[in-house]
């Protein structure tokens, strides 16, 4: 589709460095498409993500000692 865009300065010279081995048609259009994205994206609320909650093992009864935890995991035959 063709069309006519009036272009701020300050966005025809960041757009025009950037096509300096690409086309500026090409340049253009990857912008357009890269805030589009942004502007969809940023509509839509965050996913909630929720975690659940799981038995501890019974035997492990404190978590200061690294030592203690292995034992409770593995047996005391893991020290």
């Amino acid at each position: 589709m063709r069309t006519t865009l009036s272009l701020d300065d300050d966005v025809a010279i960041k757009l025009k460095r950037l096509s300096k081995n690409r086309s500026f048609k090409s340049v253009v259009n990857e912008a357009l498409r890269a805030g589009l994205h942004a502007l969809e994206t940023a509509n839509k609320e965050p996913e909630i993500y929720r975690t659940e909650p799981v038995r501890g093992n019974p035997r492990i009864r404190n978590l200061d000692s690294i030592a203690d935890v292995i034992a409770g995991v593995e047996g005391d035959d893991g020290r």
